[in-house]
């Protein structure tokens, strides 16, 4: 056994390296203008009415080796009005990394709600240039100064290495804090005209719009001005020797659509919708509804939780050619010109201001909000259905979130945006609920004046291909005019009414191939349901086969009654599982069928019985009541399968619907009748459910292919392929609004 001798021991001391402060300031920030913006926020957290962004570049001669040379570099100033700090608060609190001072304080003396709470914002400084300047007057009149060269801390073997000069002088000055950033020549020349840009950018979407009737802004930042101090950059015309006040671009007031309001820590939401598209249009209210969390949620994201009171602002913008110039005409003008723009300077400027951002105490978390920062995911759903959802370039919007231990919404220290924990997946699943509303009215308005394209009645639509009735009209008065005698009309007319026949016949065979496809397409949307049904015997065969054939290779060698009655066993529970496989199957056959059948009567009730089977796993996995009233010899005359089709969307929509009821036990119910005085057969369709919107129903959008009122971004094809289904059966489905859940009826025509 090895013997272990003790050399050396003590208790020590964690010492952080000269660099830390780079590490925490320089290294963790994402660029300069974050840099630039926690001193901004440093600014109002200090009660300050007004912050000043200075970039003032500067020559000067200086003598080296008895030659003159001309250094160039450029001041970053950020001054501001506050409260200052006096030379204990320097010290103790300003010089010490991570210091926990204002996440103690919570609130300045004026009651802002602090933003820098980490403690090593001010440290990014490092990042904008070499040396740095603190010079602070506290209300008593104290002055402290400070001076920092980062490339001491970088030489630096330890922290505690570098010794920093600050002193303390009496004034009569005012209070307040400025800090001047010097850089080198490198320092200024990466202030570009693009840079500064990009910086009025950052400062513009760092407070959002005031919307103080609506109670949308944050308060808190109504007192707060930033402006903006450019010097003599030799870059143009626009961008040298000017001041200018930061306000969001006027484009946040001209969009076409809008939903604005709140949803509060358990998912009531209370909303408001505007389409500008249309003068004076009402604006329609959205109160006290749930937005529900885990509904299909979304792998990348995950699960979600309620994440404290949350506001909403969306503005969105349609990016086709008319609505861009509608836009333009609304009064959108460049900035510095006061002249309206074009077309395309119209689109550049929707592609730099788009983005959803967040804002905690009226300031933005970057880099949420970023144009081209699609946090939301929203092109990877505009993809899948372009028609109904919006794209991350067509809309602005803001959020307005709680304090971090009201909302479970954690900033990551390197200010990068949030912590991806299951809060902020039920932010991003809120969101997106949010928006749906929007984009579900934004679809029917579109649909309802042309704007989008529509492919109902596609039935109708081949009909009218192949009807020759018009192009006959047309000949005849051609011919009248031509003055030739309807005698001699009649091969013209034959060959016409020959090519309508042969039309119609192709037609019919179209129609019959988009029925095949549709009942096909429904297969698909349930194969998750076929999977876990057939999952179990699957799982026996699987479990069995290799232990049947060990037990057989026994057997060869020696026969044993035991052994042949448990391979009996086996063999008779793999026939029952079996059978099980048949019948799934044989359920499905209508709708997977390569020809379709001839009308005919058929049986209603075996029909739906079949469906109901179908999903039977699925219905007792969430305890869902299946109810049927129809009589047992009642027949319909049609295409089976298309009534397997429609049913089985109906189902389908309502298991998906019923995933987050809780409050009450869940039903789906047929009623199956005859009206003999208007001669049909007629079928109800109900759950219990949360429903369809009463608008949505009005307008018929829920029959439109592609919309979907599933926030994951479901198929949009249900409803449209059902109805037309019902459509070749000369009949209708209807939605009827029910404050009691879905409702549709199905009617055709007794035969």
């Amino acid at each position: 056994m090895s013997e272990e001798i003790k050399i050396k021991d003590g208790l020590y001391k964690i010492r952080p390296a000269g660099r830390h402060i780079i590490t925490i300031g320089r290294d963790l920030i994402k660029d300069k203008y974050a840099a630039i913006v926690e001193l901004v926020k440093n600014a109002y957290d200090a009660d300050s009415p007004n912050c000043k962004v200075s970039l003032l570049p500067f020559e000067k001669k200086i003598i080296i080796d008895d030659k003159e040379e001309v250094v160039k570099g450029i001041r970053v100033i950020v001054k501001d009005e506050g409260h200052g700090m006096s030379f204990e608060t320097v010290t103790d609190k300003w010089m010490v990394p991570s210091t926990d001072d204002k996440l103690h304080r919570g609130t300045s003396p004026k009651g802002r709600i602090l933003q820098g709470k980490k403690g090593i914002g001010r440290y990014s400084a490092s990042m904008i240039g070499d040396d740095m300047v603190l010079q602070t007057i506290d209300e008593t009149g104290d002055l402290t100064t400070l001076y920092l060269i980062w490339e001491h801390f970088e030489k630096a073997k330890y922290l505690s290495d570098v010794d920093v000069l600050i002193e303390n002088f009496k004034t009569n000055q005012s209070s307040g804090t400025e800090i001047i950033i010097v850089g080198d020549e490198n320092h200024l020349n990466e202030w570009t005209t693009k840079q500064i840009q990009n910086l009025k950018f950052e400062l513009k979407k760092l407070i959002p719009p005031k919307e103080k009737d609506e109670g949308l802004s944050d308060e808190n930042t109504d007192d707060f001005e930033i402006n903006l101090e450019i010097g003599d950059f030799p870059f143009g015309e626009g961008y040298s020797n000017y001041t200018e006040k930061i306000e969001p671009y006027p484009l946040f007031d001209f969009f076409d659509y809008r939903i604005s309001g709140s949803v509060d820590s358990k998912g009531m939401a209370s909303l408001k919708f505007e389409n500008k598209r249309i003068k004076n249009a009402p604006v329609e209210t959205l109160n006290n509804f749930n937005i529900q969390l885990n509904i299909d949620s979304d792998e990348e994201i995950g699960n979600g939780l309620y994440c404290g009171n949350l506001k909403f602002d969306f503005r969105v913008f349609d990016r086709d050619a008319s609505s861009i110039d509608g836009l333009i005409e609304r009064g959108l003008k460049d900035p510095t010109t006061g002249q309206y723009v074009g077309r395309r300077e119209a689109r550049i400027i929707l592609d730099k201001f788009n983005g959803i951002g967040v804002y905690r105490n009226g300031f933005r978390i970057r880099p949420l909000g970023d144009a081209g920062f699609d946090w939301l995911l929203l092109d990877k759903q505009r993809v899948q259905n372009p028609s109904l959802k919006v794209g991350s370039d067509q809309v602005i919007g803001f959020i307005h979130i709680e304090s971090e231990d009201k909302s479970g919404l954690i900033e990551k220290s390197a200010r990068d945006g949030l912590k991806e924990n299951a809060q902020y997946s039920g932010l991003i699943q809120i969101a997106k609920n949010v928006l749906k509303e929007l984009e579900n009215r934004r679809f029917a308005y579109r649909q309802s004046v042309g704007l989008g394209r529509s492919n109902r009645d596609i039935n109708e639509k081949i009909k009218v291909l192949y009807n020759f009735k018009d192009l006959q009209e047309k000949i005849d008065k051609e011919l009248d005019t031509l003055g030739i005698e309807k005698s001699k009309r009649a091969s013209i007319n034959k060959l016409i009414s020959d090519k309508e026949e042969k039309n119609n016949k192709i037609a019919d065979e179209l129609k019959q191939v988009i029925a095949l496809y549709q009942g096909q397409a429904t297969v698909g949307k349930i194969v998750n349901v076929v999977l876990h049904e057939g999952r179990k015997p699957l799982g026996y065969f699987k479990n069995q086969i290799p232990l049947i054939k060990e037990w057989s290779e026994e057997l060869e060698n020696e026969f044993s009654q035991e052994l042949f009655d448990k391979i009996l066993n086996r063999l008779s529970v793999i026939n029952e599982q079996g059978k099980i496989f048949i019948n799934l199957f044989g359920k499905l056959d209508p709708l997977s069928a390569k020809k379709r059948t001839v009308k005919k009567d058929f049986n209603v009730l075996q029909v739906i019985e079949n469906v109901r089977d179908v999903f039977l796993s699925e219905l007792n996995s969430q305890n869902v009541s299946f109810e049927i009233d129809c009589d047992l010899n009642l027949t319909a005359y049609g295409w089976k399968e298309d009534f397997y089709i429609v049913f089985t969307n109906l189902v389908d929509n309502s298991v998906y619907w019923f995933q987050n009821v809780t409050d009450r036990a869940k039903k789906i119910s047929f009623k199956v009748y005859e009206d003999e005085d208007e001669d049909l057969l007629i079928i109800e369709y109900r759950d219990n459910g949360p429903g369809i919107e009463k608008h949505l129903i009005e307008s018929e959008v829920i029959f439109e292919p592609e919309f979907s009122n599933k926030t994951g971004g479901g198929t949009g094809l249900g409803l449209a392929i059902a109805g037309e289904a019902i459509d070749r059966n000369e009949g209708e489905l209807k939605a009827i609004y029910s404050e009691s859940g879905a409702f549709f009826k199905v009617e055709v025509k007794l035969q």
